[in-house]
């Protein structure tokens, strides 16, 4: 009986002591999915960003919580924002205009290589 107990025990803490790996990193589809409703304010916008864009803006901010998530964001963002062409000032101020939080601006200038 104290056999089969003591095995509880241990396979109890094993689940708390067992290092955690990571899961993979943010893809660039569900980045590109939470920005696309910023695409047009981005492009041609002017004064605060559309609900829709802000929503997505912040589902983002919420799903880049590890430093994978930060710099695959970065990297899509980047290679999204080098195939349109945003306005900068609306891109930098982006996520405050939300009031969300965002690892990176959505600008093509982006250094990806600081961030995370």
């Amino acid at each position: 009986m104290n056999v089969l107990k003591s095995l509880a025990i241990i396979s109890v803490l094993g689940i708390f002591f067992i290092p955690r790996y990571s899961e993979s990193a943010i893809s660039c589809s569900v980045v590109i999915q939470d920005l696309q409703p910023c695409v047009s304010y981005l492009t041609s916008g002017s004064g605060n960003p559309p609900k829709t864009c802000c929503d997505g803006v912040k589902s983002l901010a919420a799903a880049t919580t590890t430093s994978a998530d930060k710099k695959a964001a970065c990297q899509c963002i980047k290679s999204v924002a080098n195939s349109v062409t945003v306005k900068p000032e609306l891109a930098q101020a982006l996520a405050s205009n939300c009031g969300a939080s965002l690892p990176v601006d959505a600008s093509p200038t982006v250094d990806c290589t600081t961030v995370g």
